[in-house]
């Protein structure tokens, strides 16, 4: 009978090891591109059912991972559509009738890592049905998502941040804001207003919590049809002579942009940091 020593067996069980890892690890990546992006330069990345997380982080590339995941993964898609000074990425399911994957149990995860300090379009980072997660970035910001949360903080630059049926959280921003939300609450910190541009809040049936450096400087408009509204600057609140709901309108400091908060059925706070 042949015998093997102690050293080729673990020389075995180690080769095994590693090839298990490398095929876990190509696993775990079905998407990683690298870009080499320079400043000004646009990232778009776009799901359709999956998370989309971003986050800024000490490195030269933005590197972009998908992970597919669910029992159909393998009839989904992840398209690279990137070119010069533009990072565009994107999901695509079946759309022949023959390979229709309306039930299809498929999602993707993507994980961009973007380079501290640099300044960014992110013109579109959106997912249909998950939630959507960007921090440490700069530049002007889109995160949208259809059914799922959106969430942005410590971010450098203005921010566009919206979902359809989930809330919206915008916290500790250096720059104007626009937070929206149908079916959900909004809630935003902001911490210093840079640029002039105009800020806007609004849920047509959640509450509105915004706080605002206490050198804000704006023509104010604040309205709920159903809902209380609380503010620490001053400005004179009215109730409705038709309903339950209330508003304010004024000005404060020399009014030098917009602001304009609203709920259809919700409570409304605007306060000072």
């Amino acid at each position: 009978m042949k015998r093997f020593s102690p050293r080729l067996i673990a020389q075995a069980t180690l080769a095994c090891l590693l090839l298990s890892l490398m095929a876990l690890t190509a696993l775990a990546q079905d998407f990683q591109r690298s870009y080499s992006l320079s400043g000004g330069g646009s990232i778009n990345v776009r799901n359709i059912s999956g998370d989309v997380h971003v986050t800024g982080y000490d490195g030269q590339a933005v590197v972009v991972t998908g992970v597919k995941k669910g029992r159909n993964a393998d009839r989904v898609t992840i398209e690279d559509q990137s070119s010069g000074n533009n990072v565009n990425v994107r999901v695509r399911y079946p759309e022949h009738d023959s390979d229709r994957c309306n039930d299809c149990d498929a999602s993707v995860l993507f994980e961009v890592k973007v380079p501290r300090g640099v300044n960014y379009r992110y013109d579109a980072i959106s997912s249909v049905s998950g939630d959507v997660d960007v921090s440490g970035v700069s530049g002007e910001l889109t995160a949208k998502s259809v059914s799922g949360e959106v969430t942005v903080k410590d971010v450098s630059g203005a921010v566009h941040a919206s979902s359809v049926s989930g809330n919206v959280h915008v916290g500790k921003v250096g720059g104007t804001v626009s937070a929206k939300s149908t079916s959900g609450n909004v809630e935003v910190e902001i911490v210093s207003l840079n640029g002039a541009g105009n800020l806007e809040f609004g849920s047509v049936s959640g509450n509105v919590r915004v706080k605002l450096p206490d050198n804000l400087d704006a023509e104010v408009s604040l309205s709920t049809m159903s809902g209380d509204l609380k503010t620490d600057f001053p400005l004179t609140i009215e109730k409705s002579k038709w309903g339950s709901g209330q508003k304010a309108n004024g000005r404060v400091g020399n009014g030098t942009r917009n602001l304009k908060m609203s709920s259809v059925s919700g409570d409304l706070s605007l306060l000072r940091q």
